[in-house]
Protein backbone atom coordinates (compact mmCIF):
# COMPACT_ATOMS: atom_id res chain seq x y z
CA UNK A 1 0.00 0.00 0.00
CA UNK A 2 1.16 3.50 -0.84
CA UNK A 3 1.29 6.46 1.52
CA UNK A 4 -1.92 7.90 0.01
CA UNK A 5 -3.98 4.75 -0.41
CA UNK A 6 -7.66 5.59 -0.63
CA UNK A 7 -7.06 9.34 -0.70
CA UNK A 8 -8.38 11.85 -3.23
CA UNK A 9 -6.10 14.46 -4.79
CA UNK A 10 -6.47 17.41 -7.15
CA UNK A 11 -3.61 18.67 -9.30
CA UNK A 12 -4.10 21.82 -11.34
CA UNK A 13 -2.02 22.19 -14.46
CA UNK A 14 -1.81 18.42 -14.45
CA UNK A 15 -1.45 17.74 -18.16
CA UNK A 16 2.29 18.29 -18.52
CA UNK A 17 5.47 19.13 -16.67
CA UNK A 18 5.54 19.34 -12.88
CA UNK A 19 1.77 18.87 -12.62
CA UNK A 20 1.80 15.67 -14.63
CA UNK A 21 4.79 14.30 -12.73
CA UNK A 22 3.06 15.08 -9.44
CA UNK A 23 -0.18 13.43 -10.57
CA UNK A 24 1.73 10.30 -11.59
CA UNK A 25 3.55 10.22 -8.24
CA UNK A 26 0.42 10.77 -6.13
CA UNK A 27 -1.42 8.06 -8.06
CA UNK A 28 1.51 5.70 -7.55
CA UNK A 29 1.10 6.29 -3.81
CA UNK A 30 -2.51 5.15 -4.03
CA UNK A 31 -4.48 8.37 -4.51
CA UNK A 32 -7.20 8.91 -7.07
CA UNK A 33 -6.08 12.10 -8.81
CA UNK A 34 -8.28 14.68 -10.49
CA UNK A 35 -6.24 16.65 -12.98
CA UNK A 36 -7.22 19.86 -14.68
CA UNK A 37 -5.73 22.05 -17.37
CA UNK A 38 -6.66 24.01 -20.43
CA UNK A 39 -5.56 21.45 -23.05
CA UNK A 40 -7.92 18.52 -23.20
CA UNK A 41 -5.70 16.41 -25.44
CA UNK A 42 -2.84 16.60 -22.93
CA UNK A 43 -5.19 15.69 -20.10
CA UNK A 44 -6.44 12.65 -22.01
CA UNK A 45 -2.85 11.48 -22.53
CA UNK A 46 -2.14 12.01 -18.84
CA UNK A 47 -5.12 9.89 -17.79
CA UNK A 48 -4.02 7.18 -20.20
CA UNK A 49 -0.51 7.25 -18.73
CA UNK A 50 -1.71 7.16 -15.12
CA UNK A 51 -4.61 4.79 -15.71
CA UNK A 52 -8.32 5.68 -15.71
CA UNK A 53 -8.84 3.80 -12.45
CA UNK A 54 -6.45 6.25 -10.78
CA UNK A 55 -7.09 9.53 -12.62
CA UNK A 56 -9.97 11.72 -13.78
CA UNK A 57 -9.50 14.67 -16.13
CA UNK A 58 -11.63 17.81 -15.97
CA UNK A 59 -10.61 20.36 -18.58
CA UNK A 60 -10.64 23.97 -17.46
CA UNK A 61 -8.81 27.20 -16.73
CA UNK A 62 -8.21 28.06 -13.07
CA UNK A 63 -8.71 31.74 -13.84
CA UNK A 64 -12.34 30.93 -14.70
CA UNK A 65 -14.43 30.33 -11.52
CA UNK A 66 -16.99 28.34 -13.50
CA UNK A 67 -14.29 25.90 -14.57
CA UNK A 68 -13.19 25.50 -10.96
CA UNK A 69 -16.79 24.80 -9.98
CA UNK A 70 -16.96 22.01 -12.58
CA UNK A 71 -13.73 20.54 -11.25
CA UNK A 72 -14.94 20.44 -7.66
CA UNK A 73 -18.38 19.19 -8.69
CA UNK A 74 -16.57 16.17 -10.13
CA UNK A 75 -14.62 15.69 -6.90
CA UNK A 76 -17.80 16.07 -4.85
CA UNK A 77 -19.59 13.48 -6.98
CA UNK A 78 -16.97 10.90 -6.02
CA UNK A 79 -18.18 11.26 -2.46
CA UNK A 80 -14.88 11.00 -0.59
CA UNK A 81 -13.94 14.62 -0.08
CA UNK A 82 -10.47 15.92 -0.84
CA UNK A 83 -7.24 14.98 0.91
CA UNK A 84 -4.53 16.57 -1.25
CA UNK A 85 -4.64 19.75 -3.31
CA UNK A 86 -1.59 20.68 -5.37
CA UNK A 87 -2.29 24.19 -6.69
CA UNK A 88 0.28 24.02 -9.42
CA UNK A 89 -1.15 25.75 -12.49
CA UNK A 90 0.61 28.93 -13.53
CA UNK A 91 1.87 30.95 -16.43
CA UNK A 92 5.05 32.92 -17.12
CA UNK A 93 6.51 35.28 -19.70
CA UNK A 94 9.20 37.93 -19.89
CA UNK A 95 8.66 41.69 -19.79
CA UNK A 96 10.77 44.46 -18.27
CA UNK A 97 9.22 47.22 -16.20
CA UNK A 98 9.42 49.48 -19.23
CA UNK A 99 7.59 46.99 -21.42
CA UNK A 100 4.99 45.60 -19.00
CA UNK A 101 1.44 46.09 -20.25
CA UNK A 102 -1.92 45.83 -18.55
CA UNK A 103 -2.57 42.63 -20.49
CA UNK A 104 0.72 41.12 -19.28
CA UNK A 105 -0.01 41.90 -15.62
CA UNK A 106 -3.63 40.77 -15.87
CA UNK A 107 -2.63 37.46 -17.45
CA UNK A 108 0.15 36.64 -14.98
CA UNK A 109 -1.76 37.68 -11.86
CA UNK A 110 -5.09 36.38 -13.18
CA UNK A 111 -3.75 32.84 -13.36
CA UNK A 112 -0.98 32.71 -10.78
CA UNK A 113 -2.60 34.75 -8.00
CA UNK A 114 -6.33 35.08 -8.58
CA UNK A 115 -6.58 31.56 -9.99
CA UNK A 116 -4.70 30.07 -7.04
CA UNK A 117 -6.82 31.97 -4.50
CA UNK A 118 -10.06 30.58 -5.87
CA UNK A 119 -8.57 27.13 -6.50
CA UNK A 120 -8.02 26.86 -2.76
CA UNK A 121 -11.09 28.78 -1.61
CA UNK A 122 -13.49 26.66 -3.65
CA UNK A 123 -11.84 23.49 -2.31
CA UNK A 124 -12.48 24.41 1.34
CA UNK A 125 -15.87 22.67 1.72
CA UNK A 126 -14.37 19.43 0.40
CA UNK A 127 -11.16 19.30 2.43
CA UNK A 128 -11.06 16.36 4.82
CA UNK A 129 -9.44 16.39 8.24
CA UNK A 130 -5.65 16.25 7.93
CA UNK A 131 -5.81 17.32 4.30
CA UNK A 132 -2.69 18.79 2.71
CA UNK A 133 -2.68 21.87 0.49
CA UNK A 134 0.50 22.48 -1.49
CA UNK A 135 1.08 25.73 -3.37
CA UNK A 136 3.59 26.00 -6.20
CA UNK A 137 5.76 29.08 -5.69
CA UNK A 138 9.20 29.50 -7.29
CA UNK A 139 12.80 30.45 -6.57
CA UNK A 140 12.11 33.41 -8.84
CA UNK A 141 10.17 34.93 -5.94
CA UNK A 142 13.55 35.41 -4.23
CA UNK A 143 15.83 36.73 -6.94
CA UNK A 144 15.80 39.60 -9.40
CA UNK A 145 15.93 37.93 -12.80
CA UNK A 146 15.57 40.73 -15.34
CA UNK A 147 12.29 40.95 -17.27
CA UNK A 148 10.60 38.46 -14.95
CA UNK A 149 9.17 40.92 -12.45
CA UNK A 150 5.45 40.20 -12.75
CA UNK A 151 5.99 36.45 -12.57
CA UNK A 152 8.34 36.78 -9.57
CA UNK A 153 5.87 39.02 -7.75
CA UNK A 154 3.03 36.60 -8.41
CA UNK A 155 5.07 33.75 -6.93
CA UNK A 156 6.02 35.86 -3.91
CA UNK A 157 2.30 36.27 -3.34
CA UNK A 158 1.90 32.49 -3.40
CA UNK A 159 4.56 32.13 -0.71
CA UNK A 160 2.74 34.71 1.41
CA UNK A 161 -0.60 32.94 0.96
CA UNK A 162 0.95 29.70 2.19
CA UNK A 163 1.80 31.30 5.52
CA UNK A 164 -1.55 33.01 5.97
CA UNK A 165 -3.67 30.06 4.92
CA UNK A 166 -1.63 27.68 7.07
CA UNK A 167 -2.56 29.85 10.04
CA UNK A 168 -6.21 30.11 9.03
CA UNK A 169 -6.74 26.40 8.36
CA UNK A 170 -4.62 24.80 11.06
CA UNK A 171 -7.57 24.46 13.45
CA UNK A 172 -9.29 22.29 10.85
CA UNK A 173 -6.26 20.01 10.79
CA UNK A 174 -5.47 21.15 7.24
CA UNK A 175 -1.78 21.73 6.52
CA UNK A 176 -0.76 24.34 3.94
CA UNK A 177 2.79 24.46 2.61
CA UNK A 178 4.58 25.71 -0.48
CA UNK A 179 7.26 24.36 -2.77
CA UNK A 180 9.70 26.52 -4.68
CA UNK A 181 11.12 24.72 -7.69
CA UNK A 182 14.26 26.03 -9.30
CA UNK A 183 14.86 25.69 -13.02
CA UNK A 184 13.08 22.49 -14.02
CA UNK A 185 13.21 20.84 -17.45
CA UNK A 186 9.59 21.02 -18.60
CA UNK A 187 7.65 22.04 -21.72
CA UNK A 188 6.78 25.20 -19.82
CA UNK A 189 10.47 26.10 -19.55
CA UNK A 190 10.86 25.57 -23.29
CA UNK A 191 7.93 27.89 -23.95
CA UNK A 192 9.27 30.62 -21.67
CA UNK A 193 12.84 30.64 -22.94
CA UNK A 194 11.57 30.59 -26.51
CA UNK A 195 10.12 34.06 -25.90
CA UNK A 196 13.63 35.37 -25.41
CA UNK A 197 14.75 36.07 -28.91
CA UNK A 198 11.59 37.92 -29.92
CA UNK A 199 11.46 41.69 -30.47
CA UNK A 200 9.30 42.02 -27.33
CA UNK A 201 12.19 41.14 -25.06
CA UNK A 202 14.93 43.76 -24.63
CA UNK A 203 17.73 41.35 -23.75
CA UNK A 204 16.83 38.84 -26.48
CA UNK A 205 20.39 38.75 -27.77
CA UNK A 206 21.52 37.20 -24.48
CA UNK A 207 19.89 33.89 -25.34
CA UNK A 208 20.00 32.02 -28.63
CA UNK A 209 17.08 29.65 -28.17
CA UNK A 210 16.04 26.95 -25.68
CA UNK A 211 19.13 24.66 -25.76
CA UNK A 212 21.53 27.49 -24.97
CA UNK A 213 19.19 28.92 -22.36
CA UNK A 214 19.04 25.60 -20.53
CA UNK A 215 22.83 25.37 -20.52
CA UNK A 216 23.05 28.87 -19.11
CA UNK A 217 20.48 28.07 -16.43
CA UNK A 218 22.41 24.93 -15.47
CA UNK A 219 25.57 26.96 -14.89
CA UNK A 220 23.78 28.80 -12.07
CA UNK A 221 22.84 25.60 -10.23
CA UNK A 222 25.39 24.26 -7.71
CA UNK A 223 24.51 20.69 -8.68
CA UNK A 224 25.49 21.55 -12.25
CA UNK A 225 22.21 20.74 -13.96
CA UNK A 226 18.60 21.82 -14.13
CA UNK A 227 16.05 19.74 -12.29
CA UNK A 228 13.59 17.08 -13.40
CA UNK A 229 9.85 17.25 -12.92
CA UNK A 230 9.84 13.95 -11.02
CA UNK A 231 12.22 15.45 -8.45
CA UNK A 232 9.65 18.14 -7.70
CA UNK A 233 6.94 15.47 -7.65
CA UNK A 234 8.83 13.67 -4.88
CA UNK A 235 8.68 16.83 -2.78
CA UNK A 236 4.95 17.15 -3.46
CA UNK A 237 4.40 13.54 -2.38
CA UNK A 238 6.31 14.21 0.85
CA UNK A 239 4.18 17.24 1.70
CA UNK A 240 1.02 15.34 0.76
CA UNK A 241 1.80 12.43 3.07
CA UNK A 242 1.90 11.88 6.81
CA UNK A 243 5.70 11.94 6.58
CA UNK A 244 5.37 15.72 6.71
CA UNK A 245 2.78 15.76 9.51
CA UNK A 246 4.78 18.34 11.52
CA UNK A 247 5.46 20.63 8.55
CA UNK A 248 3.21 23.69 8.39
CA UNK A 249 3.51 26.98 6.52
CA UNK A 250 6.89 25.93 5.15
CA UNK A 251 8.49 26.56 1.78
CA UNK A 252 10.41 23.56 0.46
CA UNK A 253 13.05 24.52 -2.10
CA UNK A 254 13.66 22.02 -4.88
CA UNK A 255 16.36 23.93 -6.71
CA UNK A 256 19.66 22.06 -6.64
CA UNK A 257 20.98 24.72 -4.29
CA UNK A 258 20.33 27.51 -6.80
CA UNK A 259 19.07 29.98 -4.19
CA UNK A 260 20.73 28.36 -1.20
CA UNK A 261 24.47 28.45 -1.86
Amino acid sequence: MGQLEGRTAVVTGGGTGIGLAAAVRLAAEGAHVFITGRREAELDKAVEAIGPERATAVAGDISDPADLDRLYDAVRARGRGLDVLFANAGTASFATLEEITEEHVDRIFGVNVRGTVFTVQKALPLLNDRASVILNSSVRADDGVAAFGAYAASKAAIRSFARTWANELKDRGVRVNAISPGTIDTPGLDAVVATRGTPDVPDASAVAGPPLAKAQFAEAVPLGRIGRADEVADAVAFLASEQSSFVLGANLYVDGGENQL
